[in-house]
Order: C-alpha cells, then sequence, then structure tokens
C-alpha cells in the first residue's frame, strides 16, 4: 500500500493537480485535508474516473478533511470520541465540532486524515483549544492502542506544529512568540507520540520540509516548516518499506502551500531485518 497525506488548501482549486499526482505516483490512499467545501461539493468525479472512492466531511469554505482510495473504506467516522469542538465566543463541552477528523479502516490499516487547529495566536482561544484538541487526540489513540494493542494505526495530515528546532526554518517562526513552535504545542505533540506512534517518516527522511508560506519568498529561499507527518502505531511502523516528502509540488501553477508525504507499506510479507528502525 502506497499512502500519502496532502492539505491541498482548496480541492476544488487544485483537483486536477491532486488527482494527476495520485496517479501518477500510484498512491493507493490519500489523506487531504483544508479541502474548503461540503461534501456535496467535492469534486468526486475526477477521482472516479481515476479509480479512486472518495469521502468527504467539509461543513462550510473552511477546513474540511476527505480519503480518497483505491481500495474499500470502512468504518468511516466523521471525529474521533472526545474531540472538542470551537466557535469564536462559544464557551464550554457543547462547542459545534469543526471538520477536521476522518477516520476509516482500509486495508487493515485504521487511517485517520486530521486537519490540527492551527492556534492562531497565544493569546487566542484558538490556541486552548488547539491544545485541548491534540489533548483529546492523544488519549483516543492511548485507549485504542490499550485495547487492540496490534492494531495498523495511522494519524496522518497537517499537525500544525514544527516538534524541533530542525522542523523550523521560518525566520518569522520564533519560539516564544509564535504560534506552532511554542513548548506547550512541542509536548502536546510529544506526548501523542508517547500515546504508542511514532514519525515513521523522520528515519528515512531526516530533513526538509512539508510547508511554505506564500509570503516573502518562503518557498524560493526555502523557509519552511515541517508540519505534516504520518504517525503510526508499532504494527504500522513495521510495515513502512519506504517515504518520500514531494517538494516539487510546492512548484508550478497555483500550488498549494503544502507537499505530499507519502509513505510505502509491505502489509502482508514477513518481516525483514533490513527494514528502518521506527520504534528505538
Amino acid at each position: 500500500m502506497r499512502l500519502a497525506t496532502w492539505n491541498v488548501n482548496s480541492i476544488r482549486a487544485r483537483v486536477t493537480r491532486t488527482v494527476e499526482f495520485a496517479v501518477r505516483e500510484s498512491i493507493d490512499v490519500l489523506a487531504m485535508q483544508e479541502i474548503k467545501c461540503k461534501p456535496e461539493q467535492f469534486p468526486y468525479a475526477q477521482f472516479e474516473d481515476a479509480g479512486y472512492e472518495v469521502h468527504a466531511h467539509g461543513l462550510n469554505q473552511w477546513n474540511g478533511v476527505a480519503i480518497a482510495s483505491r481500495l474499500p473504506l470502512q468504518d468511516v467516522e466523521h471525529s474521533f470520541p472526545g474531540m472538542p469542538g470551537f466557535a469564536k465566543g462559544h464557551e464550554g463541552p457543547d462547542a459545534p465540532l469543526e471538520a477536521r477528523a476522518l477516520g476509516a479502516t482500509i486495508g487493515g490499516v485504521r487511517v485517520w486524515s486530521l486537519y490540527v487547529p492551527n492556534g492562531r495566536g497565544l493569546d487566542d482561544p484558538h490556541y486552548l483549544y488547539k491544545l485541548d484538541w491534540l489533548s483529546a487526540l492523544t488519549e483516543h489513540t492511548r485507549s485504542t492502542l490499550a485495547a487492540t494493542p496490534d492494531t495498523a494505526l495511522a494519524l496522518v495530515g497537517d499537525f500544525n506544529i514544527a516538534p524541533t528546532d530542525a522542523d523550523n526554518g521560518d525566520p518569522t517562526i520564533v519560539v516564544g512568540a509564535s504560534t506552532h513552535v511554542s513548548p506547550p504545542e512541542r509536548a502536546a505533540f510529544a506526548a501523542l507520540e508517547s500515546a504508542g506512534l511514532a514519525d515513521v517518516v523522520r528515519p528515512l527522511i531526516p530533513s526538509g520540509f512539508t510547508y511554505w508560506d506564500y509570503k516573502q519568498l518562503r518557498f524560493p529561499r526555502n523557509e519552511g516548516l515541517r508540519i505534516d507527518f504520518i504517525l503510526g502505531s508499532h504494527a504500522f511502523a513495521e510495515a513502512v518499506t519506504g517515504a518520500a516528502i514531494h517538494r516539487d509540488e510546492r512548484k508550478g501553477e497555483a500550488p498549494s502551500d503544502h507537499v505530499p508525504v507519502v509513505v510505502d507499506l509491505d502489509l502482508t510479507g514477513p518481516e525483514d531485518d533490513d527494514r528502518p528502525m521506527i520504534f528505538g
């Protein structure tokens, strides 16, 4: 199985480019974020013509997640248990849920396409929402793996966190002054990993970014962030045989500000001692 994640930054604006990438790179499962449309507005036809089944979850022109797959999508969920909601000026446990999480079981792998809240600013209510959202995701992950430790679980998407200094090449993103790199956000990312997940791409591709702001020539200067990840359980990580960050997708006409991250999986073969060590 070849699994990819990509914040497409409006699927209707970039459907041709997205489908062409999926076909060219033989992607079996593509998790998308920031689709910016309702399900009835999603451009299904181009995906279906290319052999993909699609499930989309969106509520308006913001946020939104989707999964396109050449394999059947089973046990689809639109949010994970305990996921908090958010609305400006709305406090409390009954805040409306946003379209930020879509789960499906595909070929024996439980895949979640995730669009973690941005945070906006360190003094913004959205920042506390981001931390609460990550805490709930961590608790769900921990309970899932405690109940079924052999589950091949993959949390993929735009995490809006650069967990180490090496993941931040943008001089305007400063620890102590900016979201994405603040100690609480980095601690939340580490807590998610400690719940039983590993970044399965980093051991194979130790450097490189996945996002470059459209402003200030960030891409030509390579002043980017690594904020798009594929985090996998032990069973998932053991199946990883390769990975790629498709930097060139940031080039060309009207690109997304993010690029695809891809992993190859061998879910059927015997253990191979030559495979990369993901869990240390």
